[in-house]
Parts: C-alpha cells; structure tokens; sequence
C-alpha cells in the first residue's frame, strides 16, 4: 500500500509504501476510494492537538470498498462501500458512553490522530464506526460529508430550532450546512474572511440570503451563530450578532484563545456552547437526511502524492468547498 505519513509536528508528509495491512478482530480493511482533507489535518500537521500518535497517517474522511473482514465481523460486507470518520473507536464502559455521549468518550480512538487515517490506499478501521454508504455513487462527492457534514449536522443540532442562522468561516463545513438549513427552511447568513468575494458568492449560490465579512454586522440579528472558523476573536463579534437568548456554538476542535469580552455581550440569557467530536447516531440521521436535502458538495480533487499541496491550499483559502485525495 501507499501512504502519505506525518513523521512529526510542523514537518511534510512523506509517501511510503508500506506493507498491505492486516484487520484484527473486530476490524475491516478499506481500499480508499477517496479521503477528504479536512482542517482538522492542519492542526495536526501544526501539532496543536494532544496526544497525536507521531508517525501517523491523516485523514479522516474516508471512503472506500470493504475488501477484508477481521474476527468476529459479519457487517460491513465485503464489496460494500463504507464511510470512516474522525470518531474511531470508543471504550464502550465509561460514564460517557453508557449515557449514550459517546463524543465524550474517556478513552477514544480518533482516526488520522491516534490510528492511521485515509491519507493511503489502504487502511484498517474499527468495523462498529464504518457506515455504509449505499447509493451514494460518488466517492469524492461523499468524502466531504463525513467529517465537515457530520459535524456540521452535530453543531445545527446543538444550536437548536432557530430561523436565522449564521455561518462563520464559509468553507467545507458551512457550505454542506448552509443547503441543510434551507431545506429546512431556514435563512442563512455567511460570514467570511473580510474581502473574500469568491466565498461570499459561493455562499449565495448555496442559497444564504446574505453574505459578507466576519467583521460585517448582520442586516437582522441571528437566532444562532455557528463557527467554523478556528479564530477565537470571532466569539465575541457573534455573540454581537445574536438577538437576546441566541446561541453561538463552536464547531471546530481546535481555537485560537478567545479574548475577554463585556459580560453585557453573553447577558440577556445569550449562551456559548462547543461541540466535540460526534456520535454514530450523528452519522445515521446525517447520511439519511443528505440525500434527501439534496446536498451536493463542491471539491477540488488532488493525487494522493500532492497531500502537502491540498493541505498548503487549504491553509491558504484557495479554494472553494473541500479538498478530497483521490489515491
């Protein structure tokens, strides 16, 4: 197999070739059809989570054809498409997860970060937290969806039933959630980096009624803001933005620290929540609702060799929607 590894923080993935690997009990292997480079990668490219297991393998979006079963795994079958995200494995006893908050697992297992993700052409996953992706014909389209999709499904939900919904950070996530919103029939607000007209169009082509930079006031005050955008500063700017008893929910992993801010902007019963990792039944009401929402995801697809140029191009902006690896 081929993989694209990171030896350690701040350094280039390197391609090695590396034995096929083999599934252990309760594992399947995978040929990678499509993996989706996600911005999480970065921050573990710059090492700014705990406990990365140095080397691995990034990615966390992945798509492929079930090719190998371990002991004990009857489901997924082989030849059956399946979708692996950043949510791994879980410890299954703790508190956590036998309270069915399996996102806030004591013990998990993060793909990309503490086992080798889909940055390859072959890999190995926990067979409990790969999903079928049947009639979902296109890899590179799905790829997206497992990890900006996912989360952003986690995050809508966290912020709850509100009308006018904000976006901060209009990338691979915020462009999935904004055609989720108006299927459901609510109104979108786009916030992009200041200047960033490409975004903003895009945005509006997703069909948000309004869109502009992050340090622009909406023309309404929001219901619920939701960022993507891993910038601390912008916490306040929505908490602004929101009407009394709104919502603002972090959606990413990683932030920039947030500054001190008056409290008369959280007054008003105005609540800050964050939102970690996810759970299996995040990943079920999501793959059922897409198709029916009709998501459609825009990607720009690169060779599994050029990982350090999608990475590079993510980091940069230059681009609309998602990256996707295609080994």
């Amino acid at each position: 197999m081929k993989a694209m590894v990171l030896p350690a923080a701040g350094q280039k993935l390197r391609l090695e070739e590396r034995p096929l690997p083999q599934p252990g009990p309760g594992e399947i292997r995978l040929q990678i059809e499509a993996c989706g480079v996600c911005r999480t990668d970065l921050h573990i490219v710059d090492g700014e989570l705990e406990d990365i297991r140095f080397p691995i393998v990034p990615g966390h979006e992945i798509v492929g054809i079930v090719e190998a079963l371990g002991a004990g795994v009857t489901t997924p079958a082989v030849g059956r498409r399946v979708g692996v995200p950043w949510l791994g494995h879980t410890c299954g006893v703790c508190p956590y997860c036998a309270s069915h908050r399996e996102n806030l697992c004591d013990r998990p297992v993060f793909t990309g970060h503490g086992r080798d993700g889909g940055f390859a052409s072959h890999a190995v996953a926990d067979a409990a937290y790969a999903f079928p992706l049947d009639g979902f014909d296109d890899p590179v389209a799905a790829a997206p969806l497992m990890c900006a999709g996912l989360i952003g499904w986690r995050s809508l939900k966290l912020a709850g039933e509100g009308k006018r919904v904000g976006l901060y950070g209009f990338g691979a996530a915020a462009h999935i959630l904004a055609q989720v919103c108006r299927w459901q029939g609510r109104e979108v607000y786009a916030f992009t980096r200041s200047g960033d007209t490409a975004a903003q169009a895009h945005a509006l082509s997703l069909g948000a009624c309004w869109a502009g930079g992050s340090d622009s006031p909406p023309p309404e005050p929001l219901d619920t803001a939701i960022l993507f955008a891993p910038v601390g500063a912008l916490v306040p700017a929505a908490l602004c933005a929101v009407r009394k008893g709104g919502v603002v929910v972090c959606g990413g992993i990683y932030m920039s620290n947030i500054p001190s801010f008056p409290y008369r902007l959280l007054w008003e019963e105005r609540e800050i929540r964050s939102v970690a990792n996810l759970t299996r039944q995040d990943a079920v009401e999501f793959l059922d609702l897409a198709p029916r929402a009709g998501v459609h995801t825009t990607t720009k697809t690169y060779r599994l060799e050029d990982a350090n140029d999608a990475l590079a191009d993510l980091r940069a902006g230059r681009f609309q929607g998602a990256a996707v690896l295609v080994p």
